[in-house]
């Protein structure tokens, strides 16, 4: 049983992030509008570019490593280089990212898309979980 419910949370989270990510890829560009990449990506998209594939396959794999992290933390992967360090940052990333809705609503004079709320609310989730979850396995991140 984990000492960090909150990583195995953070964990999938991320998990379902990457591959959401990978799904955009199949998606093509029509996806890339849906899910907030922008005009521009959707744009090299409906042209054949590798561009916003290299892009997205990046995040996704990016995201694929937070999740082991996440998941290594809470003791159901073998413990990882860094652990401690990587934890901290990924929270911190998270929990910068979500925050970002303050500065955007300030900013825009509290007018912006609804991508940007929903976005940045969810992310919130995922490092408030992540931190939750490194704060409940700090102590046994040390021997393993």
């Amino acid at each position: 049983m984990s000492n960090a419910p909150m990583l195995i949370v953070g964990g999938s989270l991320s998990a379902a992030a990457s591959l959401l990510h990978l799904a955009v890829i199949a998606g093509g560009p029509a996806w890339y509008r849906f899910f907030g990449a922008g005009e521009g990506m959707a744009r090299m998209a409906e042209r054949g570019s590798i561009t916003p594939t290299l892009i997205t396959v990046g995040i996704a794999s990016v995201l694929a490593i937070w999740s082991a992290y996440a998941f290594s933390g809470a003791g159901l992967l073998p413990r990882l280089p860094l652990i401690r360090t990587a934890l901290v940052l990924i929270s911190t990333v998270y929990l910068l990212r979500g925050l970002m809705i303050v500065p955007a609503f300030l900013l825009n004079g509290g007018a912006f898309e609804p991508f940007v709320l929903w976005s940045s609310l969810i992310v919130l989730v995922y490092g408030i979980a992540y931190a939750v979850g490194t704060w409940q396995a700090w102590p046994g991140l040390t021997g393993r």
